[in-house]
């Protein structure tokens, strides 16, 4: 039997244990519910290798994507075995239960000797990954924005992060003339969208390489237009489209995004910031936080409870645009001429610096009721709106993932080979070449996941629940390795990974923030994929992708 087809026989299997497994769990399992949720997100990803280590490639390619997919496909399905074992009780699974046959497979690709040849391939390589099988109009793309991220974010990153200064006019004057800002709006309110479908793959190529420069300094610029757009083509009038989509695809108009509130984190349901009704317009009173680039941005889409008694609480929730000069500082407050004032405040943080997170607080701030997605339809259904534009921004989190990590992973093999210890380079060590080995394994799997979410949202135009399950997924799944691989990188510089001068602390530190914000993973593996899972949908890929 071919090994490839071996390996989709072992993920297969491993997915019915999965089943089994969820199938004797309830709400409160959340420990168990947890670790079978990023076991799903890595067997999606085994069957998203697999696919891809099929796709025709010249001899040599060929055989290094099935050697990253065989290996990666033995150690998602090991993880899933393992954690099952570790509780066996708590998943209503006895012995006989818990099959054996992926042990020899995982002996195999998990083997000393096979994991030092895959990281003696990268090294062959000088860490560039294997084919990506883009389209020519995409490879195109990817090679403009690398060319952007190399030669203009790059060299400005380290003193972004060290200065925590606002991204400088350079960056957003460049991705304004390559046009960056109108990935997510479509070609009839002047962007570059098809306006008969999604372009998600060109979001996710250009998010990836931004990243790869800075995820702080340009790999975000464009999660929040994202998210923006996608609310007011979700809900907006046709006028407030014209109002606001033209200048946010142009990058005249920069936008923020503030849901999160002190009290509530990721649960978006809970939201309390009032918005009273008055004449002409509504009142806004409350407090926000890690509202990121809210000092910069011109425009907030705010989230804001206009119904408080109506039930369940999500139903009262409204979204509403909040027009404000723009400002480079750390902190900034703006009285609106018709009334009432907003204040923020930048909160500090260990990294993702550059677009600086903002506390923010409303007092008896006028808005329009133009300024309400949807004006008088658009009431009570702000968290529809906001769910439709988080999908396309846990999807951007997972490319942003994939960018830095690649960052990572290269400084890393750089350093590695330049570095000798007894009288050896550091690179040549079995130990090191087996890190090597992951970290770049990781890294296409990550890479592969998105293009394969984003090919099948744009090419099945997929129902709501399905693509934010995808997006859900990969996100959970990315952000989590990204930690393990910038952690490696880190560890592979020895005590000049730790020194602020190097750029892989400044790796480490971006990486921790990915698993945190565009859904806490708490929330994703439990609320989202986990309740997937106790439903009975254990597949949670194609079945949902085309639901």
């Amino acid at each position: 039997m071919d090994r490839c087809e071996r390996a989709r026989e072992i993920v297969a299997d491993t997915r019915r244990t999965l089943g089994s497994a969820a199938a004797n769990l309830d709400e409160e399992a959340q420990i168990e519910l947890y670790d079978l949720a990023f076991s799903t997100a890595e067997l999606t990803a085994a069957e998203v290798m697999l696919e891809y280590a099929a796709q025709d490639a010249p001899r040599d390619e060929q055989a290094f994507k099935q050697a990253l997919a065989l290996a990666f496909s033995a150690e998602a399905a090991s993880n899933l075995h393992h954690r099952l074992r570790l509780r066996p009780s708590a998943y209503g699974l006895g012995a006989a239960q818990l099959p054996n046959d992926y042990v020899e497979f995982a002996d195999a690709y998990l083997s000393p000797e096979h994991l030092s040849a895959l990281g003696q391939a990268w090294r062959d390589r000088s860490g560039r990954l294997p084919d990506d099988h883009l389209d020519g109009e995409k490879s195109m793309i990817r090679e403009t924005f690398r060319q952007f991220s190399d030669e203009r974010v790059a060299p400005l990153a380290e003193s972004i992060h060290r200065g925590n200064t606002m991204i400088p006019d350079a960056i957003i004057d460049g991705l304004r003339d390559l046009g960056c800002f109108g990935l997510c709006v479509p070609e009839r309110y002047g962007g570059l969208q098809p306006d008969d479908s999604e372009d998600r793959l060109g979001m996710v190529v250009v998010t990836e390489e931004l990243s790869r420069g800075s995820l702080g300094a340009a790999g975000s610029l464009i999660t929040r237009p994202e998210i923006m757009a996608q609310a007011l083509l979700e809900g907006g009038t046709e006028a407030q489209k014209r109002r606001w989509l033209p200048a946010l695809a142009a990058g005249d108009l920069l936008c923020a995004v503030s849901v999160t509130e002190p009290s509530t984190g990721s649960d978006v349901a809970a939201v309390s910031l009032r918005a009273e009704k008055i004449d002409g317009g509504w009142l806004l009173n409350g407090g926000k936080t890690w509202c990121t680039f809210a000092g910069k941005a011109g425009a907030i889409l705010v989230l804001a409870r206009t119904d408080p008694v109506v039930r369940p609480a999500h139903r009262g929730l409204s979204l509403f645009v909040v027009e404000k000069p723009s400002y480079d500082g750390h902190d900034f407050e703006y009285a609106e001429p018709r009334g009432g004032k907003v204040s923020g405040r930048a909160i500090p943080t260990i990294g993702y610096r550059g677009m600086h997170s903002f506390e923010m607080f409303y007092d008896d701030f006028f808005v329009p009721d133009d300024a309400l997605v949807g004006e008088s339809q658009g009431r009570g259904r702000g968290f529809y709106y906001t769910m439709r534009g988080f999908s396309g921004g846990r999807l951007q989190t997972a490319a942003r993932a994939s960018g830095l990590m690649r960052a990572a992973f290269e400084a890393a093999l750089d350093y590695a080979e330049n570095r000798s210890v007894f009288g050896r380079a550091v690179a040549g060590f079995p130990l090191t070449l087996q890190k090597l080995a992951r970290m770049g394994m990781y890294i296409v799997a990550c890479r592969q996941f998105s293009y394969a979410v984003a090919q099948r949202i744009d090419a099945a135009g997929a129902s709501r629940n399905g693509a934010q399950m995808a997006a859900s997924l990969v996100k959970l799944f990315a952000c989590k390795v990204a930690e393990s691989v910038t952690r490696e990188a880190m560890q592979i510089h020895g005590g000049m990974g730790y020194g602020e001068e190097s750029a892989v602390s400044r790796y480490f530190v971006d990486a921790r923030v990915l698993s945190i914000f565009e859904g806490a993973e708490e929330t994703l593996a439990l609320k989202v994929v986990g309740r997937a899972l106790l439903s009975g949908a254990h597949s949670l890929w194609v079945d949902l992708i085309t639901e």
